[in-house]
């Protein structure tokens, strides 16, 4: 009988000194969720064919506009930069390699580099517009300090307009409403196109009901118009809706979340 309660005894032990091992394990690979995400959008053709799909869409718009509109001012296009005309996939790469969590230190890190490629169709399209008279502004939340390192980026590739008077960057807010209307104050702007929805209208930045899915829909005419939406399942402010919490979660806690809010046969 003691034989037995040893072994019984020696099992507990064991479970108990695994059970924080996994715990850790689970934490320190906080990255899974982005591998099948950051392998659709690299390896995926169906992705280059939707930023294809969406230049392609964007180019008739803006022919149609101009042969339609009435404003004297100048004309523009706005776009966000980053999975929107840039590409910065291989620093989701990174992170899922090395299991690190984003940080503001490792993002700066990648920007600094000026790797990030152009993204298909982005810089036609750009190229296609300044051919039109049209110019593009690139309003981004990249930090307004990395504005030096953004243009060189941008230049590297060639795009349009990649100047201190066409790229602005986040100095306080992350809601581009004051950035946008700055440029409506001298361009009628004819295009705005992005990975996120907070990148057409400031309604559309509030997901609080139902995940903000009314207020797309009240506004679904505009879309492949003048709202042109690019693919990123990444990362991404909907992903804020889906992790609603008053504290800082684990690694563990956001994947459960995650799963939660999935949709299944029990929800139909």
């Amino acid at each position: 009988m003691r034989k037995i309660f040893f072994i019984l005894a020696l099992i507990s032990i064991v479970i108990t000194s695994c059970n924080p091992t996994e715990k850790k394990i689970q934490d320190k690979n906080s990255n899974d969720h982005l591998v099948m995400a950051t392998l659709w959008f690299q390896r995926a053709s169906e992705c280059r064919a939707l930023y294809y799909q969406a230049f392609n869409l964007a180019k008739l718009s803006l022919d149609k506009q101009l042969a339609t509109t009435s404003n004297s001012k100048p004309k523009a296009v706005v776009v966000d930069i980053d999975e929107t005309v840039l590409d910065n996939s291989p620093f989701e790469t990174n992170s899922i390699r090395t299991s690190k969590a984003f940080t503001a230190k490792a993002w700066k890190e990648w920007v600094n580099m000026a790797k990030a490629g152009p993204t298909p169709g982005s810089f036609a399209f750009l190229k296609y517009a300044e051919s039109k008279g049209v110019e593009t502004f690139y309003i981004s939340n990249r930090s307004v300090d990395d504005i030096d390192i953004t243009i060189q980026n941008l230049q590297a590739f060639g795009f349009p307009f990649a100047d201190k008077d066409h790229v602005l960057l986040k100095s306080d807010t992350s809601i581009k409403t004051k950035r946008r209307n700055l440029v409506s104050e001298s361009h009628e702007i004819l295009i705005l196109a992005g990975d996120n929805i907070g990148d057409f209208d400031e309604i559309l930045e509030d997901r609080s009901s139902a995940f903000g899915f009314s207020k797309v829909d009240n506004m679904k005419e505009q879309f492949g118009k003048q709202f042109i939406i690019l693919p990123n399942p990444m990362y991404g402010s909907w992903e804020r809706e889906v992790l609603k919490s008053e504290r800082k979660l684990s690694p563990t806690e956001k994947e459960k979340l995650r799963k939660k809010q999935l949709i299944g046969y029990e929800e139909l």
